[in-house]
């Protein structure tokens, strides 16, 4: 018969974080640079590998946003419910430094003064504060002509749509932009791997790159930038565009592709390794399903791990486990809305007998602000605007207050609140 009980965690730790997405990674890398012992528990590796790798801090405000730094304060005074309310400029500007000082092996560019606009695997001009430098070039601001390259069999890019959707999205200023396609046929081998992360492992090897230059060479006239799936290697990329940029004569630059994210998961590649690195614990295919609380903290949260339950003790803890997408957040089929790590007050939510969902798909739903209300120190508060716990923060899209899809603010809010929550923590023990 096996013993149900929880057992403890072999070593206590300084912060348990759960959740590994951005936020979650953030807040777990930060404080195990700053000497503490993090363990991170998360069901799976989170949104990184689905999302792109651009940290939109803010795309759209009554239109799209040319200056995060400048939209933030009127934006936040105008949204007093929603997250960037309670973060500050300059943490959001320290939270962006952090972040492309520990991608330096993947090059990051931009910062808070200005939004680029890159092509999005659709081909809509995305406003993004930070990008990896192998999309730089595709920046749509000064205009150019693309040729977008099309791999046969890659299955998750669509060139033909792609090109005709920049030729027709409006651009800032009298930007003028022409598209045409290039398809190329390069040699898959024997194994017969056609997704993303297939054609990525293809990039790092030196004679199917060559067959790409090969091929793509006739094809191009001077003047023309070249825009590829965001396949370009994962743990070399940045050599592969150096090289192809170098050998073609003509600015190269990745177009996301539909999921899975090779540069996502490039992003999480590196934070992991850098936790490891610092000693940190990652225990990805835990479910956190309980805690152990006394006099308004949090203890330990028991964790199951190949039907085990596993009770990992702390100081501090960070909920970074996202929104609906990733069951941060649950609908059941009463419409009520649940956290379901340790069952917090639900913020945001419509007024009793009001509608969840509006009739058009790109509506703005009354469930779309929903999560939870954090205080200054990014703790989890009640009705009242209490802490639940004294020791608990939360971070990235499990806050309410914010529609991210619709701000183009994600990946931004996810950073800056992970980095906040970590600042919360050492502030406490400073």
């Amino acid at each position: 018969m096996t013993d149900a009980r929880p057992r403890l965690a072999d070593v206590g730790y300084d912060t348990v974080v759960i959740g590994a997405g951005l936020a979650g990674l953030t807040a777990a890398l930060r404080l195990a640079e700053a000497g503490q012992r993090v363990a991170i528990l998360a069901k799976g590796v989170g949104a990184t590998h689905l999302a792109p790798p651009t940290i939109d801090v803010l795309g759209y405000a009554n239109g799209p946003v040319d200056s995060p730094a400048q939209a933030l304060p009127e934006f936040a005074a105008a949204n007093p419910e929603h997250p960037y309310r309670q973060l500050s400029i300059e943490l959001v500007r320290a939270s962006l430094d952090w972040f492309k000082a520990r991608l330096g092996d993947h090059g990051y560019r931009g910062g808070l003064d200005e939004n680029f606009f890159v092509p999005t695997a659709l081909g809509v001009a995305k406003p993004t504060a930070l990008l990896p430098e192998t999309m730089a070039a595709g920046d749509l601001r000064e205009g150019g002509r693309f040729v977008f390259v099309g791999l046969r069999g890659l299955k998750d890019f669509f060139p033909a749509y792609l090109a005709d959707n920049v030729a027709q999205t409006p651009l800032p200023g009298r930007a003028s932009v022409t598209t045409r396609v290039v398809e190329l046929a390069p040699p898959l081998g024997e194994a017969r791997d056609v997704s993303s992360a297939g054609f990525a492992r293809r990039f790092e090897q030196p004679a199917f790159r060559e067959s790409v230059l090969t091929e793509l060479r006739r094809n191009l006239v001077p003047g023309e930038i070249v825009g590829f799936p965001a396949v370009l290697g994962i743990g070399g990329a940045r050599e592969v565009w150096r090289e192809l940029e170098t050998r073609l004569g003509h600015p190269v630059f990745e177009v996301p592709t539909l999921p899975p994210s090779v540069p996502g998961i490039r992003v999480y590649d590196t934070m992991t390794s850098a936790l490891r690195r610092q000693g940190a614990r990652l225990v990805i295919g835990s479910t956190v399903a309980g805690a152990e609380t006394g006099n308004g903290r949090l203890e330990g949260v028991v964790a199951h791990t190949a039907g085990r339950p596993l009770t990992y003790r702390a100081r501090s803890f960070v909920l970074a486990t996202g929104g609906f997408a990733s069951a941060g957040l649950e609908l059941d089929s009463s419409g009520t809305v649940r956290e379901p790590v340790f069952d917090l007050p639900v913020a945001g939510l419509p007024g009793q007998n009001a509608p969840l969902f509006e009739p058009g798909y790109f509506d703005e739903h009354a469930l779309s602000r929903a999560g939870v209300a954090v205080d200054e120190s990014r703790r989890p508060v009640d009705d009242e605007g209490a802490p639940v716990y004294e020791n608990l923060h939360a971070a990235g899209a499990t806050l309410a207050g914010a529609v991210p899809w619709r701000e183009a603010s994600g990946n931004g809010l996810s950073l800056a609140s992970g980095y906040a929550a970590a600042s919360a923590i050492l502030e406490v023990i400073s």
